[in-house]
């Protein structure tokens, strides 16, 4: 979920003709591939340089395709500020052979 400062700019038309032209980008170049672990589809257009009140306004920062990388929802959810990014606390869970959640 984008931070409170940041909701307008992922609504804004820019930001979504920024980022449908990065994923035209990425599939001519590999198909769409996740630029981290190159394993799986892309899925979110992630920003390199961490969005914040003071930069978000700087096109060369946020609208920039060379600050930006296409990756997989695993790959994005490990970056800073992200997912289980609350204080980098440690997994309490690990899931057993059906997929239920067996604490740690």
């Amino acid at each position: 979920m984008a931070k409170e400062f940041a909701k307008a700019f992922y609504k804004s038309r820019e930001w979504r003709k920024c980022r449908e032209s990065y994923i035209a980008e990425r599939r001519a170049v590999d198909g769409g591939m996740c630029e981290i672990c190159h394993e799986r589809l892309g899925y979110y257009v992630h920003h390199k340089v961490l969005l914040t009140p003071d930069n978000i306004t700087d096109p060369m920062v946020s609208l920039n395709h060379d600050l930006l990388v296409y990756a997989c929802k695993p790959c994005h959810d490990r970056e800073d500020g992200h997912f289980l990014d609350r204080g980098k606390e440690e997994k309490r869970f690990r899931f057993d052979e059906a997929g239920n959640p067996i604490p740690i």
